[in-house]
């Protein structure tokens, strides 16, 4: 009787263990920043709050080596990428206040009880707006700078046009443009990689699913299209081949979520899909939508990006009217260049952004006939 027991008692001591370790790294508390003798480096800020944002309990962590920095509000994309950058270091704490906001439904701003009819995309540009001046009153800023990465950028985009006047300027990193288009020439690509490299399999499931300009994408290619963009080195960063290894087990070790937060990262991603405003996107072309900026406007690409395409973005940023205007080339990059070339990173935005210049761009435009304000509504 002992020995039919045993099997369960072992499953029973795994899994007791397993929640053991998963619960050991996840203290949920941001660590602050050591000065020289390990003590808390005095005028700097690591925190996790949460706040209401137009009705909803909202999250984000706010890191900065000195809070007197000017303050970067970061939109993510599918997902919070907060825990990426605990892998990566972007190091942008070493120039500015950073805001690592967790939108409505996401990360530690998952609840179930949020109305899914207020996933809306004029609900989170109101929410970017709201949130910006709770920051401009808390940190005692005139402006902020507002940077918006893949999915982020779709938002962000389109609060610096409705509200010019609260940013110093608007960053746009895997910028979206027409992203129906962005796919048709993912797919494309993919395809013809997958002949080359000899993965028939691969190929023959993109090219059963196919995706017009008319008929939109099918669910067997958003079925296959995470995997073969990474496998490809075209996904969320160029060396990572896997989202088991490259996303799910990095948000699992997180030191700074509490297990129940890595639960409701997951869950608000699985409700979510691809982005809670997927259709959104997929109907628009930003170019149309938003051709011009009253504010200077920055754009990083990497060079490798079929997630929000490279050469899409660069279309938009060419049309695009600004009154500064800076394209900046990520040679070794994916879709996260701020992760895969940091340093190249860190110094445009100390050398350029910060000084309101575009001298380090590749593509480079000044439009003297836009005036910053007021700001005109879209």
């Amino acid at each position: 009787m002992h020995i039919l027991f045993l099997p369960a008692a072992v499953l029973l001591v795994c899994g007791l263990l397993f929640l053991g370790a998963f619960l050991a790294v996840s203290p949920g508390k941001p660590e602050p920043f050591p000065d020289e003798n390990g003590l808390p480096l005095e005028g700097s800020i690591s925190e996790k709050i949460r706040i209401d944002i137009n009705g909803v309990e909202q999250g984000m962590f706010i890191r900065s080596r000195d809070k007197t920095y000017p303050v970067l509000l970061y939109l993510h994309g599918g997902m919070p990428e907060y825990f990426l950058d605990k892998r990566y270091h972007a190091a942008l704490e070493e120039l500015f206040t950073v805001v690592w906001w967790e939108q409505r439904g996401s990360g530690i701003s998952y609840s179930p009880d949020i109305p899914r009819q207020t996933m809306t995309t004029e609900q989170l540009i109101s929410d970017t707006i709201e949130l910006t001046n709770e920051l401009r009153r808390r940190f005692g800023k005139d402006r902020i700078y507002l940077m918006g990465h893949s999915g982020g950028s779709f938002i962000g985009i389109q609060a610096a046009a409705r509200a010019p006047g609260l940013y110093h300027a608007y960053l746009g990193m895997a910028q979206m443009s027409c992203q129906l288009r962005s796919e048709c020439l993912a797919r494309e690509y993919m395809i013809e990689r997958f002949r080359e490299n000899g993965n028939r399999s691969m190929a023959k499931k993109l090219e059963a699913a196919p995706v017009t300009m008319t008929g939109g994408i099918p669910a067997a290619y958003l079925a296959v299209r995470d995997k073969a963009m990474h496998s490809l080195g075209i996904g969320t960063t160029r060396e990572m081949k896997s989202v088991i290894t490259g996303i799910v087990l990095p948000s699992l070790l997180c030191r700074d979520y509490t297990l129940r937060e890595k639960v409701h990262l997951w869950l608000g991603k699985i409700r979510s899909g691809v982005s809670m405003i997927w259709d959104d996107m997929l109907a628009t072309d930003l170019a149309e939508l938003v051709p011009e900026l009253q504010l200077p406007v920055y754009f990083f690409e990497g060079i490798y990006d079929y997630t929000c395409s490279f050469t899409e973005a660069k279309s938009y940023f060419e049309k695009l009217k600004a009154p500064l205007k800076g394209f900046y080339i990520f040679a070794f990059s994916a879709h996260s260049p701020m992760f895969e070339e940091s340093e190249k990173m860190r110094k445009i935005l100390k050398e350029d952004v910060l000084a309101g210049v575009n001298k380090l761009a590749d593509l480079k435009e000044t439009v003297s006939e836009i005036h910053l304000l007021p700001g005109k509504a879209l």
